[in-house]
């Protein structure tokens, strides 16, 4: 298997779901009795060794539909495919969906079937708090590669666009625009503790750029006002809400020195295990690489080789 930083990235995503499926919703007491050590099957869901969920075939359909250029509309058109259709499933099942993600797969049909594009670009205009689930930053690490290089504003731009086909509201879009700046700094070759840095630095700019609302800011504290490893790790969460994962996520990131160790430290934290560590994992595996995740974890994924195939083709289609 010939790495690149497309397989890194969503490999990683794929394998930290799939750690984590069995997992989920195990309360922190449960996970401290009986710590994952593995990747295992059956679990929460009966699924088998090697199944992914939704992170990783929302993850699969953007990455698909970036090998063709940017299209918000294609986007949708594959999320869609999945709910409805099992597309881009470990085994031709949808067993794990988000209500938010579910109500707005439905919101993105109704708008596809009056043909409204415009409602589709406008979609972050409409954010609520309740839209700041996980649901946009477990599937963002593919965007990575078409904004890579472009100034912050235009990034945040596109990314909030793609956040809002799902989870509209500003909070989860700049969760997004975090943890993938972190991400472009360490493809820019970085150590991960000063691309978390210069992170930090540039979000702050930002924000005074765009005037970002204090009462958002605040919701930042812990992690761009703070060093979020003066966070003790009990204080730490992992449920759905999309602050409290992207904290714990970059927590167990740069707190750990390898693929397996990061991922393993979130699970066991608890609840949102398989979204916390796909999200973990993209990081993770973008930094150390594929080669760094166990090779009977990566043996073990469902559809190994589709996956390879569509991270080849869009490495190819980024370096036409």
């Amino acid at each position: 298997m010939k790495s690149n930083k497309v397989l890194d990235a969503i490999m990683g995503v794929a394998i930290g779901d799939t750690v984590g499926v069995p997992f989920e919703f195990s309360s922190r007491q449960d996970m401290q009795e009986n710590p994952a050590t593995d990747m295992i099957g059956y679990g929460t869901y009966n699924q088998p060794h090697g199944t992914w969920s939704d992170d990783s075939s929302l993850t699969f359909c953007l990455a698909e539909s970036l090998i063709n250029g940017y299209d918000i509309k294609d986007m949708s058109e594959k999320f869609i495919q999945w709910r409805d259709e099992a597309y881009w499933t470990a085994h031709n099942e949808v067993f794990d969906i988000g209500r938010t993600t579910s109500i707005a797969i439905s919101r993105l049909k109704n708008i596809l079937k009056d043909n409204d594009l415009n409602a589709l670009e406008t979609q972050k205009d409409f954010g609520k708090p309740a839209d700041n689930g996980n649901g946009s930053l477990m599937r963002i690490i593919p965007l990575l590669f078409h904004i890579r290089g472009k100034a912050i504003q235009e990034q945040f731009d596109i990314i909030w666009e793609v956040s809002a086909l799902t989870h509209r509201h500003i909070r989860a879009a700049m969760s997004c625009l975090i943890y993938l700046k972190i991400a472009e700094k360490i493809l820019d070759g970085m150590d991960k503790r000063e691309a978390y840095n210069q992170t930090r630095k540039d979000i702050s700019n930002f924000w005074e750029d765009i005037g970002f609302p204090t009462e958002e800011r605040k919701h930042f504290n812990k992690l761009i006002q703070n060093d979020i490893l003066e966070t003790p790790k009990d204080e730490l969460l992992s449920g759905g809400y999309v602050i409290e994962v992207l904290e714990s996520s970059i927590w167990f990131f740069l707190q750990t020195d390898n693929y397996r160790d990061s991922i393993l430290g979130i699970i066991n934290l608890g609840h949102d295990t398989d979204t916390s560590a796909a999200i973990t994992g993209g990081l993770s595996g973008l930094y150390y690489g594929v080669d760094n995740i166990p090779t009977h974890w990566v043996n073990t994924i469902a559809r190994k080789k589709d996956i390879i195939n569509l991270c080849e083709d869009l490495d190819k289609n980024l370096n036409s």
